[in-house]
């Protein structure tokens, strides 16, 4: 009886550890048959899984006999599922992956002006694209600014409590050294720059380039602490039919429309925005925390396709907005018997961009001409100031590929014209010409080096020339670390349109003096290293560190001389810099990411051995972000961003403190639903003390270092036909 048990027990035993079988395998990429690195592999119903190895190969085990279902799930690519009937038959199975259809193509880098993806370009260059705008549009559908705030490095400064306006810095250095560019065309220079960062849609973004540190040798001067460029959608045969409605808690309301298709011989794209806003003011002070608002947007494109090679391209971009803040009794009653502060904004900015390309096998030419025109007007009750701009840049640029590296020769002017409309003695207005021509070359030193040089010789009317060289290495050590070092000089035309100008609404400012005025110049140079990786044959690992340092030599400053009541322009004795690092962090597991960015700024004044702090610029700033997504059904996403203390001008220091934020979206066949909790434990700075003081009729804004206008919740429909 015993025996027979024993004997038994051996036979079940034998028969269940045969029943367990292994399945082995490789996974690769459907289109580019690359080996897929880091893949997950789950056999559903179980806790059973594994990944692929870095050859991209995988053995699963203890599978039972029968029909199981085994999924596969990777970053960017579309989940598959196979069923197999176990014992399996076959040696070693091959999946083929497909790549989601938003993200198949490869990144192309507009802004560096080479014909090369990202992950071959020697120049460092960050991309926020797909599914990231998709995001940030679903939390504020109105402008781009949460677009560059959530973005490392980059810090959104509100310069206005009764305009909302803002301005952008690269690392820790004011945004009048940043050029804006769209689609290549620098749109947004001197007073056009005044509110772009809120007026600007984001619906019709392909892509969004951020070229960090000095850039001047691409697109002239301007771009000392850096470049961004907003890429437009491209028409495709398949036609883009998508509408969006928003609505926010503190009562804005935001209709947007996109159209795209692409036929035979033309294309055509068009957006179409209308932004509104009541006035709200959520700490009962009596003051806007958000003026109101109402701005309408057409920004039309055609495309002539003549052949396979030449393409004429014309669009246009056509905003119109007032908004109106400050004493809420004011906004509301247009009369004002009480003679209460606000503060009016009327804008009109029109633009129209016209570009020729030819490609051959071998070369590449193009010309382009774009013309902008941006009037505003600003209204306080006892002062106005108006003013329009008219601006031209014209370029033309031959690109050949050969033994000696790709090759791009280059010539642009760049014409400003600004007339000062104000009821006012002493005007501001003045004429602008620059001139440039440039030569840039990218050259393969071996299969992991790559080297892109370039030159820049800017000539402008009234301050002379400028020579402009740059340099950048990129090396790939190994499959999975890569490093880029580089640098080059910078330079800016002074102008009136600066930060404080703006807070001060241009009053009692007089314009620049030429003789006492010097250009600002600069130098800098970043080098980062890049690491990417599997952990536990599960997640994909990649963190960036990237470290910087900008100097600028005869810096503009605006100083107050009490002797004549006025602000006045001047070259500061001394130099500004600023130096840091940037690390950049990411997980990724079957549906879940997570990001970390922690930024470390140093922003310095030096003069006569001494040197100050930047006010309003924080030493640490931290993001992190965890998504769960199922791509094509649901998206969720937790946010939480850190701002670390800051001084004031006046010397005073400033709490430090956390925005988080909670987003929900769920994707239907033709639409999607989403919420969004934007600063959902109410952070403002109406919390730390009173946003003004003095009276009702005259008050004296404090600087804004926080949040004005906390807890928004904002909700709507994504419609895609």
């Amino acid at each position: 009886m015993i025996r027979n048990l024993i004997l038994l027990g051996i036979l079940m035993l034998s028969t269940l550890l045969y029943s367990q079988n292994k399945l082995t395998g490789i996974v690769v990429d459907e289109h580019s048959g690359e080996k897929l690195l880091g893949v997950n592999i789950i056999l559903l119903g179980s806790s059973n899984g594994t990944a692929t190895d870095t050859v991209g190969e995988f053995a699963l085990l203890n599978i039972p006999n029968g029909k199981q279902k085994i999924a596969f799930s990777y970053v960017g690519y579309e989940d598959f599922i196979i069923e197999l009937d176990f014992p399996y038959s076959n040696d070693i199975l091959k999946v083929k992956l497909e790549q989601h259809a938003e993200e198949f193509e490869e990144i192309f880098v507009n802004a560096t002006r080479s014909s090369r993806t990202i992950d071959n370009e020697p120049t460092r260059v960050e991309v926020i694209a797909g599914e990231e705008i998709d995001e940030k549009i679903s939390m504020d559908p109105s402008n781009i600014s949460i677009i560059l705030s959530e973005s490392t490095g980059i810090q959104v400064q509100q310069t206005s409590a009764s305009s909302a306006n803002s301005t952008f810095r690269i690392q820790g250095l004011d945004g009048r050294y940043t050029q804006l560019l769209k689609d290549g065309y620098p749109l947004y220079g001197g007073f056009s720059g005044s509110l772009s960062l809120v007026q600007i849609p984001p619906l019709d973004l392909q892509q969004v380039e951020i070229i960090k540190g000095s850039s001047s040798t691409l697109y002239g001067g301007g771009a000392i602490a850096g470049l961004i460029n907003l890429s437009t959608k491209k028409p495709k045969e398949l036609r883009e039919i998508s509408f969006l409605v928003n609505a926010t808690s503190a009562m804005g309301l935001d209709l947007s429309g996109y159209y795209s298709e692409k036929y035979k011989k033309h294309g055509v794209t068009i957006l179409a925005s209308r932004n509104t806003q009541k006035v709200y003011d959520n700490n009962d002070d009596n003051f806007s925390d958000i003026p109101q608002i109402e701005r309408y947007t057409v920004n039309p494109k055609l495309l002539f396709y003549f052949d396979e090679r030449k393409t004429l391209e014309i669009a246009g971009s056509f905003t119109t907005e007032e908004r109106l803040g400050g004493n809420i009794e004011a906004v509301e009653n247009n009369n004002n018997p009480n003679n209460y502060y606000f503060e009016k904004n009327q804008s009109n900015r029109y633009s129209l961009q016209i570009g020729y390309n030819y490609r051959g096998e071998e070369d590449y030419f193009s010309i382009k001409n774009s013309i902008g025109f941006f009037d505003r007007k600003l209204t306080l009750p006892d002062y106005l100031f108006s003013g329009t701009q008219f601006s031209t840049f014209s370029e033309a640029v031959y690109n050949l590929s050969a033994n000696t590296g790709d090759w791009l020769f280059g010539v642009n002017l760049l014409t400003e014209r600004f007339k000062d409309r104000s009821p006012v003695d002493i005007k501001k207005s003045f004429d602008d010409l620059t001139f440039g021509s440039f030569i840039q070359n990218n050259f393969d030193l071996s299969e992991n080096y790559s080297l892109e040089t370039g030159f820049r010789l800017d000539y402008n009317q009234d301050y002379g020339v400028f020579a402009l060289p740059r340099i950048n290495l990129l090396m790939k050590i190994t499959p999975d670390l890569s490093s880029r070092i580089g640098g080059g000089l910078g330079y800016k035309i002074p102008t009136i349109f600066m930060e404080k100008s703006d807070e001060l609404a241009f009053r009692n400012i007089l314009p620049i003096d030429m003789d006492i005025v010097k250009a600002e110049k600069s130098y800098g140079f970043n080098f980062d290293v890049n690491y990417s990786t599997i952990l536990f044959n599960k997640i994909v690992f990649s963190i960036n560190n990237l470290f910087f340092y900008t100097r600028i030599t005869d810096p503009l400053i605006l100083e107050y001389n009490q002797t004549n009541n006025f602000y006045e322009f001047m070259t500061f004795n001394g130099f500004n810099d600023t130096k840091g690092i940037e690390t950049n962090i990411k997980f990724s597991l079957g549906h879940y990411k997570l990001f970390a960015g922690y930024t470390f700024t140093d922003v310095k004044t030096h003069s006569n051995d001494l040197s100050a702090s930047f006010p309003l610029t924080p030493k640490h700033k931290l993001g992190i972000v965890l998504i769960y997504e199922v791509h094509g059904d649901m998206r969720v996403g937790l946010e939480a961003y850190y701002t670390g203390n800051q001084t004031l001008s006046s010397g005073t220091n400033v709490t430090d403190f956390w925005v988080n934020g909670l987003m929900i979206e769920k994707r239907f066949n033709k639409f999607s639903l989403y919420i969004n909790f934007e600063n959902i434990f109410d952070t403002r700075q109406s919390n730390y003390g009173a946003m003004f003081t003095g009276t009702n009729e005259n008050p004296n804004f404090v600087e804004i270092y926080a949040p004005t206008d906390g807890r928004i919740i904002n909700g709507g429909i994504k419609l895609s036909l």
